[in-house]
């Protein structure tokens, strides 16, 4: 995903204050991810780079921490994240096949973010609304018995609020 020359000097300057907060040991790698990723919403390219130069540590070592836990982001989240259950109940009720019709209309996999920006897509193991299975979670907003169709109208209601609001999409 590009990024713009604002971007790039505000992932600099959040990332500078960052590495201010912690010492120059490779043992502070993951607290200064954590707010790196606590600043930007994310851990982008630059950043690491700029992490590994203040711990004179290989930048492959950044990426390898970066990749290996679950808690960090290589994506700017979007303006709404769309998370898919795929717990025993609504993997059971298909939410596979939800997960499916949210890639193909947000043309984006797990853990990517769309172009303009406006959504992101993950997977959760369990959200706890099993009897509302398959579950799907927009920001904040439970959607249950989410099919395709139900994909569409959520996404279509997403459009109209954007519209309604004049914004572009």
């Amino acid at each position: 995903m590009a990024i713009t020359d604002a971007e790039r000097e505000d992932i600099h300057e959040e990332t500078k204050k960052a590495l201010r907060r912690h010492g120059r040991s490779r043992k502070h790698l993951v607290p200064v991810l954590q707010d790196v990723q606590r600043r930007l919403g994310y851990i982008p390219e630059e950043a690491m780079t700029q992490v590994a130069e203040h711990l004179g540590i290989p930048e492959m070592d950044v990426y390898g921490v970066v990749t290996f836990y679950n808690q960090f982001r290589l994506n700017p989240p979007g303006k709404h994240s769309v998370r898919v259950c795929l717990g025993t109940a609504c993997h059971m009720k298909g939410g596979y096949i939800t997960l499916d019709s949210w890639k193909r209309r947000l043309g984006i996999g797990p853990k990517e973010t769309t172009p303009d920006r406006e959504f992101d897509l993950d997977t959760v193991a369990c959200v706890g609304c099993c009897t509302m299975a398959p579950v799907t979670i927009v920001d904040e907003e439970v959607h249950g018995s989410v099919t395709p169709t139900k994909v569409d109208g959520i996404l279509l209601a997403y459009k109209l609020q954007n519209e309604k609001n004049g914004e572009m999409n």
